[in-house]
């Protein structure tokens, strides 16, 4: 896996304990990128050991039944993706715009107690990710398109379909899936699918689940 200027190979090549960025509904996954736009301190100070050191930080979603820790803090799902910071501009009025390209995935091990502002945790990384998913090339690439293209005209949304059909299936994937606009759960759901084959078809069950409501109360309002 190339993320920026650097190359992972193996669990070696990774940290044993990163900074985590607890954000609910985000979804980074291995070889996708987000734009993040930073402006709480605790986080500002997060970016700036990060982009001193290894410029690797963990994208987690607090935990999706609204747990909260002792002093308030959300808990936080056990799966996230280790994000490399790939490019960083100062916005002028204090924040931070970055971009997170993601890496693998991990499982929190434990987090740690630390003095640091930012949250901190050992982490067991998924060294499959950082090689060619074998799956790649059983993914239903119709069905995909299909179910996606039927979400945007039900909700008079647009896509840009030539740079659609030129990405290869395991950008797709990740792509579609990263930009889906579905709540959290389901984006933690995509987030484990075990591998490309899965979290396509993952894809592809919620988005036709969707539609389904989505017609059903079109037909109910009718009535």
């Amino acid at each position: 896996m190339q993320a920026g200027n650097a190359h992972y190979r193996a669990a070696k090549d990774l940290p044993a304990t990163i900074p985590i960025f607890p954000l609910t509904g985000a979804l980074l996954l291995p070889g996708g990128r987000t734009p993040l736009n930073i402006f709480e301190p605790r986080y500002l100070e997060m970016i700036d050991e990060a982009v001193g050191g290894t410029r690797l930080i963990g994208m987690i979603q607090p935990a999706l039944d609204g747990s909260l820790r002792e002093d308030g803090e959300p808990e936080i799902c056990e799966v996230g993706c280790i994000g490399r910071i790939s490019s960083f501009a100062e916005s002028g009025d204090g924040r931070y715009l970055i971009s997170l390209q993601g890496v693998c995935r991990f499982r929190v091990a434990q987090e740690l107690a630390v003095k640091t502002p930012f949250r901190q945790c050992r982490i067991m990384p998924f060294v499959a990710d950082l090689s060619d998913d074998p799956t790649v090339s059983e993914i239903n690439r119709l069905a995909l398109l299909k179910a996606f293209r039927a979400y945007l005209e039900a909700n008079d949304l647009e896509a840009d379909w030539e740079s659609v059909s030129r990405a290869e299936n395991a950008m797709l994937v990740n792509a579609l899936s990263m930009m889906a606009p579905y709540g959290a759960a389901e984006k933690q759901a995509l987030l484990e699918a075990p591998d490309l084959k899965t979290r396509a078809d993952t894809l592809i069950a919620i988005t036709e689940m969707v539609l389904a409501r989505e017609n059903d109360d079109f037909g109910s309002s009718l009535q």
